[in-house]
């Protein structure tokens, strides 16, 4: 499903932001891509999607589906978004379009590429929102991404990510901005709808609790390189290296602390 074989990222200073990374993901598999703010995860996600900001360039080998994403041109790059590979960000009230209705935004992957139209389009759109569980959905098409609470805008930008039932769904710590109850809602309906349709999943996230919740193996990135990969189980129990022995501890630590808060 992806491929991706030695991966560097540089600046315009040649200063590698992300080097000589390689990891794939098998169709339906849960790989999670873990490190600290400045690690290179986003970086290395924006790079599989084609969207890596002006000014940084990409060496290596990515190869989603049937296209080699560093050389193709953006043509070939845009057939393969939304259809192939989808992508749900960290923050929905950027990712979304604050001018168009939530439906509408919905409404425009299914359109171009199930190439539905009037009445068959509406009741996917409200398929889609069903299917992310959200009540009143004529009102929740109607509304503007400004008018939704957190939650709901992230669930919005989950049903759009998977309208067009994608290969492979990339989450950008898709959790980060929303409280702790609504992060655990929506960990819980990646879960679910990823299973129920067979999609790949890439999930980033600096959390390794959080990661645990979804992906089943994980690579720990540090620096701009992967310092370890296991399945998740056996990195949370026997992490090799310091970095992720810190990641773990920590979690561990907080999560002690958590339990004395509230016992």
């Amino acid at each position: 499903m992806l491929t991706v074989d030695s991966l560097t990222i540089r600046d315009q200073a040649g200063r590698a932001l992300v080097e000589d990374v390689s990891f794939s993901v098998a169709p339906g598999d849960r790989v999670g891509l873990i490190g600290e703010s400045g690690s290179g995860k986003s970086l290395t996600a924006l790079a599989v999607i084609g969207l890596l900001p002006p000014g940084l360039t990409a060496t290596g080998e990515i190869r989603l589906g049937d296209a080699y994403m560093v050389r193709a041109t953006e043509k070939l790059r845009t057939r393969v978004r939304g259809k192939v590979v989808a992508t749900v960000f960290q923050e929905p009230l950027t990712a979304l379009d604050p001018l168009m209705p939530a439906g509408r935004q919905i409404a425009e992957p299914i359109r171009r590429f199930r190439g539905l139209r009037g009445t068959a389009l509406r009741d996917a759109v409200h398929a889609a929102l069903d299917e992310v569980r959200l009540t009143d959905t004529d009102r929740i098409a109607r509304s503007y991404p400004h008018e939704l609470s957190g939650g709901q805008r992230q669930r919005v930008a989950i049903a759009m990510a998977l309208a067009c039932r994608p290969q492979l769904l990339v989450a950008d710590e898709p959790t980060t901005a929303l409280d702790v109850t609504v992060q655990a809602e929506i960990l819980d309906l990646l879960d679910r709808l990823v299973d129920t349709h067979g999609t790949a999943l890439l999930f980033i996230t600096h959390d390794l609790p959080v990661a645990a919740r979804v992906a089943r193996h994980t690579h720990v990135l540090r620096e701009g390189r992967i310092v370890e990969s296991a399945p998740i189980a056996d990195l949370l129990a026997r992490p090799a290296h310091p970095y992720t022995r810190t990641l773990v501890d920590s979690a561990r630590r907080f999560d002690a602390a958590l339990g004395r808060h509230l016992s």
